[in-house]
């Protein structure tokens, strides 16, 4: 596994687009998103259908078609420095098959920002336009509108991204679930849509060489258990150099959860660090997806060889 093309970083004054890919935007979490964005001197510019929602099914900003249009023409303007992502949800996986790849390739690189099932575009914009991307807070997310941390950590990544080539777990996270160091080029995101992403077109055929970066929410213990057993049973984990585990909000007691890691994960032979603190819990951090980077799960840190973006 290859590390991927650095985007520029971002200026103030820049402009930046925000898309949903996948689910509808509450207005007024929207506008608080917004606020901070202006507070970093960036311009930001709302894509058409943003507050949209598809008249049938209503878990989604708009149609397949339109929620593709709205991402591609960000993408595609070249008066935009970066496309952000307003929220997950549910979606990506039914529009990213519209997208305009050989348009969005020549319109060059910039930052694309986002988490949960922004899974399926990270996956998608590693191999279909090589480019490294950020795991990151959504722009109306609750916990991003809330706290600091995550505020601080985006923008950092965003405009001095060698302030943070050398990232810490949340304390008191970070703890070594097995000891040792890796180094690898970083990928990953949301544990089910990787699952559901196995096998399609554009996601990451396996994780062979890459340090795996899993988080996710809502999901019971004998649910992720059986996330892994599918991405193991497919041969997907076959020499992955490392794991970091993120967050794992509302998926039950933390020591069912470390049983299944420590149960499906152990036998990998790599380190494993667990309770990193990016994903859907409090205070998430901006993580590279694309980018060399030594992980050492005895001091809980990942070390990038470069700065996210260029």
């Amino acid at each position: 596994m290859n590390q991927l093309l650095r985007p520029p970083r971002l200026a103030p004054g820049a402009r930046v687009a925000v898309v949903a890919p996948s689910g509808p935007v509450p207005e007024e979490r929207l506008q608080a998103g917004l606020d901070i964005l202006r507070g970093w001197d960036l311009d930001p510019v709302v894509a058409p259908h943003v507050l949209g929602r598809h008249r049938a099914l209503d878990y989604l900003a708009g149609t397949d078609a339109e929620r593709a249009a709205d991402l591609r023409d960000a993408w595609c303007d070249p008066s935009v420095a970066a496309v952000l992502c307003a929220r997950g949800g549910y979606g990506a996986q039914r529009m990213v098959d519209l997208l305009d790849w050989a348009a969005m390739r020549a319109a060059g690189p910039k930052v694309f920002a986002g988490f949960s099932d922004i899974t399926v575009l990270h996956q998608a914009f590693a191999n279909r336009l090589g480019l490294v991307t950020l795991y990151g807070p959504a722009v109306a997310g609750v916990d991003f509108l809330k706290n600091a941390r995550a505020q601080e950590h985006l923008r950092a990544t965003l405009f001095e991204p060698e302030s943070v080539r050398t990232v810490r777990a949340v304390p008191p996270g970070g703890g070594a679930l097995v000891p040792g160091r890796a180094r690898g080029v970083t990928l990953g995101g949301c544990l089910s849509l990787l699952a559901s992403d196995l096998g399609t077109p554009h996601a990451h055929a396996a994780a062979r060489g890459g340090l795996l970066l899993i988080e996710d929410v809502g999901e019971s213990p004998y649910r992720l258990d059986r996330y892994l057993t599918q991405l193991l049973r497919t041969g997907w984990l076959d020499g992955v150099a490392g794991v970091v585990l993120g967050s794992w909000a509302t998926c039950g007691p933390y020591e069912d959860l470390r049983a299944v890691f420590a149960d499906r994960l152990g036998g990998l032979g790599v380190p494993v660090v667990e309770e990193f603190g990016f994903g859907h819990g409090e205070g998430a951090l901006t993580m590279p997806l694309g980018l060399v980077a030594e992980l050492d799960a005895g001091t809980g840190t990942l070390t990038f060889g470069e700065p996210a973006l260029s």
